[in-house]
């Protein structure tokens, strides 16, 4: 029985390559030939490969969460809440100043400027937004049950703000802010954190 003929294309690689064109144009100014362009490829292979427009946006999506934004699943292992919030900070900044990217974030960007027509994927990428802030106020009640975090720690609160951070992280980078400057906001953001409540106290040194 004869088989297809086989792609003559790197289907990871030209994804790669539509993932960026979504993430500096945004899913709305992104057109067909944009997309063909940049992948390689004509447009009965885009569609043979990846299905329409929207189909190949959602792949890019799950894309960027494994590659580019693979820190913020992974900040989530560290062992203690603060160095969460530092690694997602950190990796927040590596990502969204990376010469080797757009500027910014993908999440942030790729569906903000969407018309009616492209609704659900605005609705999807807030909520894998949602997502994330969910599974970081999950891990800061952890942190407050093993008292890595006082008590008195709004869980909810402290993850909005962290994600209104690495938010605004991202909106800074794109609009020209160096990483050097961005360090320093997350210096200041990490300033502010909230101590550990189980660390314990350094003895006093007598001095003679």
């Amino acid at each position: 029985m004869p088989t297809g003929r086989p792609r003559e294309f790197d289907v990871d690689q030209a994804l790669d390559r539509a993932l960026k064109v979504f993430w500096r144009k945004g899913y709305q100014g992104a057109t067909l030939p944009d997309l063909t362009k940049a992948m390689g490829i004509n447009r009965p292979s885009l569609y043979a490969a990846f299905g329409n427009k929207e189909s190949l946006f959602r792949k890019a999506i799950d894309r960027y969460l494994a590659g580019p934004a693979s820190h913020v699943a992974s900040a989530l292992n560290e062992s203690t809440a603060r160095g969460v919030v530092e690694r997602l900070l950190l990796g927040s900044i590596d990502m969204a100043t990376d010469p080797r990217y757009p500027r910014g974030c993908f999440m942030v960007q790729g569906a903000l400027a969407c018309g009616d027509a492209a609704d659900c994927l605005r609705k999807e990428m807030a909520r894998q937004r949602a997502a994330a802030q969910t599974a970081l106020r999950k891990r800061f009640e952890r942190a407050i049950r093993e008292k890595d975090l006082p008590s008195g720690t709004n869980p909810a609160d402290l993850a909005r703000y962290v994600a209104t951070v690495t938010q605004g992280i991202a909106v800074q980078a794109a609009g020209g802010a160096t990483r050097a400057e961005l360090r320093r906001i997350a210096d200041i953001a990490l300033a502010s954190f909230p101590a550990a409540t189980n660390r314990k106290k350094r003895p006093r040194v007598k001095l003679l």
